[in-house]
């Protein structure tokens, strides 16, 4: 089936061509013709399905024909988690919309001018792109009025979830009219983004399309273990500096880590930077262009600040901590492989991030090939070992076979070595523990002036063991084992003269 069959104006078709895009995707099969109907939607589709053509174009055809009153408010309304995903929105409404010459648009997205947003919606406006924090600041100031819209979208509705804008969202929708068609698109479409679609939508029709990694592309996936954080940014440092990588893009869990990593590769020589929610939105943008102009090799991002990268010439994806949760690593991969290109992710696990590394597996239908680097092998093992792949030099004891449900690694090669059945092994890269204290400099050892994210970062990722014990009669003394009774509360300190 091609685009001319799904009942689209002929404005819109014509616009479709200069694309190259000439067969819809699946999601665009079963989104338009439903949208075009009028009915409310539940969409799940993976990213690089082509689900913002699949919202934009039935909602433009929908308005091709009928030019707004004097002095009317925006027509159609979409909500997205981020500045660079709404920006990315726009573009494609101007892009399939580039024939309807009256066809007005404005971006509203924290970071930038307030009032020269305020100036273009003083025109008027049709399409309407924005974060929610943003239009909650236009609408508390009586600069926009949404009693016209007719078409409302949520794009990735379970990442704003995920971000706390429920309450922002719940009064946005509050401001509209009940009669309008309301289209909702999220990687999941159960929990707490169904509850919020309960109240949204009247009978939605639910379309779900599947989150295979092989829809995507040819991405090839790869897992490399780690001992420890010196480890791991070795690991990082040869990565990066291997044959065949052009741009890459490393993925961490927070927003220090992301300054702290590529600090430390443009001190290697790397031509790095960093994107993440704390930056303005004109240093994100220069950024951005940067990354698209091949001024910046490397480019170390949160998951919020890299949705909307769209850069044709990123070969690797690095995940340098492990994502929180399984779709991420979905959104995260697909950054590479673009416009038809080869692409390589590679994950990189901890000891304790083993976890998160099976869901991955069930999650993408795909196992992830254990792969090391000559001379950077890790010491420890994981239970049930598995057979590395590719980059030469795996240890004795990788072999087939997936991780237990138990421990993530093992310590059975408990042999001579000083301090050995301590914890982590002396022979570790970085390792100073169970020997002579190590000589080599405090900025060297692990863990040493760097704060690893705590969900999948040092705390988490070392064992309890290596972690300084805790005081007796300290503050959490009754819960871990301390002289105060459980119950009992702490006694006020005495004041002083």
């Amino acid at each position: 089936m091609t685009f001319n069959e799904l009942g689209l104006n002929e404005l819109l078709l014509k616009a479709i061509e200069t694309t190259g895009y000439t067969v819809p995707s699946d999601v665009q099969l079963q989104a338009i013709p439903a949208a075009l109907s009028g009915a409310d939607l539940m969409v799940s589709s993976h990213t690089g399905s082509g689900k913002t053509a699949a919202f934009t174009l039935p909602t433009l055809s929908r308005l091709v024909d009928r030019k707004p009153a004097p002095g009317a408010g925006p027509r159609v309304l979409v909500l997205t988690p981020t500045r660079e995903l709404a920006q990315q929105v726009e573009k494609a409404v101007k892009t399939y919309g580039r024939n309807l010459r009256w066809l007005n648009t404005a971006c509203l997205v924290g970071g930038a001018p307030f009032f020269a947003q305020v100036k273009q919606l003083q025109r008027p406006v049709d399409v309407v792109v924005a974060t929610p924090g943003r239009l909650i600041d236009h609408l508390t100031r009586r600069k926009i009025k949404l009693s016209d819209v007719e078409v409302l979208i949520l794009d990735e509705a379970d990442r704003m979830l995920d971000m706390g804008f429920v309450e922002d969202i719940e009064t946005i929708v509050a401001a509209t009219p009940a009669s309008r068609q309301t289209l909702l698109f999220s990687a999941t479409l159960d929990g707490v983004v169904g509850n919020l679609a309960s109240k949204l939508q009247r009978n939605p029709q639910r379309i779900e399309i599947a989150a295979t990694v092989e829809n995507r592309g040819n991405i090839e996936q790869r897992l490399m273990m780690a001992d420890n954080l010196v480890h791991k940014t070795r690991l990082l440092e040869s990565l990066l500096g291997g044959e065949g990588r052009q741009q890459a893009v490393v993925f961490t869990a927070t927003k220090r880590s992301a300054e702290e990593v590529s600090l430390s590769l443009q001190e290697k020589g790397f031509s790095a930077a960093a994107l993440h929610g704390d930056m303005h939105q004109t240093a994100r943008n220069r950024t951005l262009d940067k990354l698209r102009q091949g001024r910046i090799d490397v480019l170390v991002a949160t998951d919020v600040a890299a949705r909307g990268i769209d850069v044709a010439g990123i070969s690797h994806v690095i995940n340098f901590d492990p994502p929180r949760q399984v779709e991420d690593y979905v959104h995260r991969i697909g950054r590479t492989g673009r416009a038809g290109r080869d692409g390589i992710a590679i994950t990189m696990s901890g000891p304790r991030e083993m976890g998160i590394i099976r869901a991955i597996e069930r999650f993408t239908g795909k196992r992830l090939d254990v792969h090391t680097i000559a001379g950077l092998e890790p010491t420890l093992r994981p239970t049930s070992p598995r057979r590395p792949s590719g980059g030469g030099g795996g240890k004795p004891g990788f072999g087939s076979g997936r991780p237990s449900s138990g421990s993530s690694w093992s310590r059975d090669s408990r042999d001579a070595r000083p301090g050995a059945g301590k914890g982590w092994s002396s022979e570790g890269p970085g390792s100073n523990r169970g020997g002579e204290r190590s000589s080599a400099p405090r900025e060297e050892r692990p863990g040493f002036g760097r704060s690893e994210p705590r969900s999948f970062g040092d705390r988490s990722a070392f064992p309890r063991e290596d972690r300084a014990p805790r005081r007796e009669g300290s503050r959490d003394g009754a819960r871990f084992g301390g002289d105060r009774p459980e119950g009992a509360r702490r006694p006020r300190p005495a004041f002083r003269d």
